[in-house]
């Protein structure tokens, strides 16, 4: 009998070593190794050359012999769930949607699939609650209930057997931790269950031409929980973000191989379930009627989309030896460098002030074309001035103090113009040469000329 042969794997970055160590020589995690259990391979398999005896060489295609025909999606019943996707499902494609304990990721996929199964065959197998439970979840929402599947099921093997004999051509799986291989000693929820399942369904996905969809847990600092290598293995990696104090779910794509990256979509939790929000920045945009200092609006570019956000500041004498600087949607490194760049490129000392800053709406802003717009505001509230409320402000900051160009400038402004604003101040590089009728074009190359320019 070969002898079983065992492997230790990162929980963190998927990297595998011989034996256990304490630390992770590739990401640097300690105590992040976790034992995983080999298949036996054995030598008598082996030919005289070297190869393996009774297997059939795969034949590879010329390139320019693959055929270039789209690829025929289908809607999930919701545009924003479609942007995400970039366009709807794929068939054959494996799609990882995670987020926190009571997001909504079951109740989104609950409504997609009874839509769904309208059209086609669906099955939805559910490994953390029973089948009255969900039922009685769909009853609520008033959902379509007459021709979608259930099945309650934790084996892998009996799950994909189940999908063999009904055949769906959407198979959600609820939730990846549970689900286990009888064959793996581990418990559920482990590096090796949890690889191992997600490389048994997408095996049977790829050949079936079935979109799977998987939920996926998240830890404590919001990053999906398991293996690396489940986010290589899946086609689409979603997150779904949302307090449960706050009735909107923002819907955001990490990783797309048929879409765009970092696609957004925006949902509002209701007592029928998600609704889609066809115009995010009317929210985002909900601003008092009463004029505040410290507040601006910029105009974020996410995924295949301009989306104006209010950003707010306020700056406060500070009562520590250490000022604060807080931000929140925000990179906090990145304003501690836009404050430094304020002070020696704007004339504002902001040592002994403590800085908070906020994206309103709970969005999280990545992109640098942000910089101008949270310094603007810092400029706001320092100085206890408020700011036109059809004023709008972006571009990226550099350390110099020059106001570089971002991507799709035009179309940003566009969008604002839309939403009624009459005035921005954008890099001298983004602003047209003929200009945009209905709305007043303020170009600026240094930071000092974008300050001055706020009350102009």
């Amino acid at each position: 009998m070969a002898k079983q042969k065992t492997a230790y794997v990162c929980n963190e970055c998927g990297a595998d070593y011989r034996k256990w160590q304490g630390q992770c020589t590739e990401c640097g995690a300690w105590n992040s190794l976790s034992e995983v259990r080999l298949g036996s391979s054995s030598s008598s398999n082996r030919d005289s050359r070297g190869g393996y005896a009774g297997l059939e060489p795969t034949k590879a295609q010329l390139l320019n012999e693959i055929s270039l025909e789209d690829l025929p999606r289908f809607s999930a019943g919701t545009n924003e769930f479609d942007r995400v996707l970039g366009g709807g499902f794929v068939p054959g494609s494996v799609v990882l949607i995670g987020g926190n304990p009571g997001a909504g990721k079951s109740t989104l996929l609950l409504q997609t699939l009874c839509f769904l199964a309208a059209q086609m065959k669906a099955l939805y197998v559910t490994g953390e609650e029973s089948l009255q439970q969900v039922a009685m979840r769909a009853k609520r929402l008033g959902l379509p209930t007459d021709s979608l599947y259930l099945l309650s099921e934790t084996n892998v093997e009996a799950i994909v057997a189940a999908a063999e004999k009904h055949q769906p051509k959407v198979l959600v799986v609820d939730s990846i931790q549970v689900v286990h291989l009888s064959d793996i000693q581990s418990a559920p929820g482990s590096v090796s269950q949890v690889r191992e399942c997600a490389a048994f369904l997408t095996r049977f996905a790829k050949t079936t031409g079935t979109v799977l969809i998987l939920v996926g847990h998240v830890t404590k600092d919001g990053s999906l929980a398991g293996p690396k290598v489940l986010e290589h293995m899946i086609d689409c990696s979603t997150l779904l973000d949302g307090d449960q104090d706050n009735r909107f779910r923002i819907l955001r794509s990490h990783k797309n191989r048929f879409g765009a990256v970092n696609e957004l979509g925006v949902f509002a939790m209701t007592e029928q379930g998600l609704r889609e929000v066809s115009n995010p920045s009317a929210i985002f945009l909900s601003r008092n009627e009463e004029r505040a200092a410290g507040s601006v609006v910029m105009v974020v570019w996410e995924g295949t989309r301009p989306l104006l956000v209010e950003i707010q500041a306020l700056v406060d004498d500070s009562h520590l030896g250490n000022p604060r600087r807080v931000a929140v949607g925000l990179e906090q490194n990145r304003l501690a460098m836009l404050l430094a760049v304020l002070h020696r490129h704007g004339g504002l000392h902001l040592g002994d002030q403590d800085v908070f800053v906020n994206v309103v709406g709970g969005v999280k802003v990545s992109e640098t074309s942000s910089d101008l717009a949270l310094l603007l505001a810092v400029v706001s509230s320092f100085r206890d001035q408020t700011l036109s409320q059809d004023l709008i402000a972006f571009g990226e900051v550099g350390l110099s103090g020059e106001i570089r160009p971002v991507p799709n400038g035009q179309e940003r402004v566009r969008e604002a113009f839309k939403h009624g604003f009459k005035r921005a101040i954008v890099p001298a590089a983004n602003c047209p040469k003929t200009g945009i009728d209905g709305i007043e074009l303020v170009p600026v190359k240094r930071l000092s000329d974008a300050i001055e320019a706020l009350w102009g």
